[in-house]
């Protein structure tokens, strides 16, 4: 009977959480990066459901095993837990939310341009950041899905897997961000050591109001379940500015090549105006697989000129995903990004990044464009 006892005892002690990032063939895995493919003209409608996919043991972009609408995509695997059920906490967030009706002006004034999944238990769960309108659907759906409104343009998506005590900060982050909630649920379970979390649930569909009380911004160092180190910020309405020309890139000490949605209005153009540049990035090829305009990838990440490799020291190797655009319209609107400093993922992003736009509104090769002021 004491063996018996025993046995449980351990077995129950080394019972790990199903709720992580994982890979395309259902390994969990730390931390993950994908890039989903643009759909191009007179292409079948399968290209744009591609992608490319990148891990701790990756030297650089790989070939998705199937196609981002699959559930045994490395998307499908790691949200598609969340549709069978358990003890689990989430928060599906979206400015362009699945499944309701598209917000009004006002509505959409208020809350952040900010797109995200957090599942998590009482041991660990995953972030994940992404740039996909209408993504993912409400738990009620029962399975997981991609909307075909997300398989013309390229899409972005990061996802770290975190320990439970990292998401109490992970829900101060959300609120700076004054994200959309479309569905959520914190167990009574959970929500005592995540109250973030739990308040965050409470606001679901909620308009939110400039004046609270959160800053206007923050950069907060958030440690992986593996301990690998990456930077959230967070930006919320009144911080009414560039996310990456007044923030990001000086406290990263760093120029920046930076990809958006290129097709919204009062675009910011390339500014060198500061100490450090910013660049949009114009032409894209991630892994040399494709080629296509900015005007045809919906993503928002930025990576940094230099690497380290090249003699730029603690300011290279920088890359950031995340959910906001540089136009007038997004200075006034919360959002943000996570930055991690990695030679492999670095070298990955910046040689995707072939024609940015100079300070003076010329294209040139993103090289000579950096040098350009």
């Amino acid at each position: 009977m004491l063996l018996h006892v025993l046995l449980l005892l351990h077995a129950s002690a080394g019972a790990s959480s199903s709720i992580s990032c994982s890979d395309d063939q259902g390994k969990p895995v730390d931390w993950f990066y994908l890039y989903k493919l643009p759909h191009l003209p007179h292409e079948p409608v399968q290209e744009g459901l591609k992608y490319l996919f990148m891990d701790g043991e990756s030297e650089g972009w790989t070939d998705g095993k199937t196609l981002v609408n699959d559930s045994q995509s490395a998307v499908g695997q790691t949200v598609g837990p969340l549709y069978e059920g358990g003890d689990v906490g989430y928060i599906l967030y979206n400015d362009q939310p699945p499944q309701q009706p598209k917000l009004s002006g006002d509505a959409t004034r208020s809350c952040g341009h900010t797109k995200g999944v957090v599942v998590f238990d009482k041991q660990q769960g995953f972030w994940l950041v992404h740039s996909t309108p209408h993504f993912p659907p409400p738990k009620s759906q029962g399975q997981f899905s991609y909307p075909a409104s997300g398989i013309s343009n390229g899409q972005n998506f990061i996802c770290v897997t975190y320990p439970f005590e990292r998401f109490q900060t992970i829900g101060e982050q959300l609120k700076i961000n004054q994200p959309h909630i479309y569905d959520c649920s914190i167990p009574a379970s959970l929500a005592a050591a995540v109250p973030a979390m739990a308040n965050l649930c409470k606001h679901t569909l909620g308009r939110w109001d400039n004046t609270s009380s959160s800053p206007s911004n923050r950069s907060i160092s958030l440690l992986s379940l593996a301990g690998s180190e990456f930077v959230s910020f967070a930006k919320g309405a009144s911080f009414a500015n560039d996310l990456y020309h007044s923030w990001v890139a000086p406290t990263l000490q760093s120029d920046l090549l930076v990809q958006f949605w290129r097709r919204s209005t009062g675009i910011l153009h390339s500014d060198c105006s500061q100490s450090w540049k910013v660049l949009n990035i114009d032409l894209i090829s991630p892994g040399k697989s494709i080629t296509f305009k900015a005007t045809e990838d919906h993503s928002k990440w930025a990576v940094s000129v230099g690497g380290s490799s090249a003699g730029s020291g603690a300011s290279g190797d920088w890359v950031c995903v995340g959910d906001i655009n540089r136009d007038e319209a997004e200075e006034k609107r919360g959002g943000g990004t996570v930055c991690r400093q990695d030679t492999v993922v670095w070298k990955a992003y910046r040689s995707a990044a072939l024609q940015c736009e100079t300070c003076d509104g010329e294209v040139q090769t993103c090289d000579k464009s950096a040098r350009y002021r």
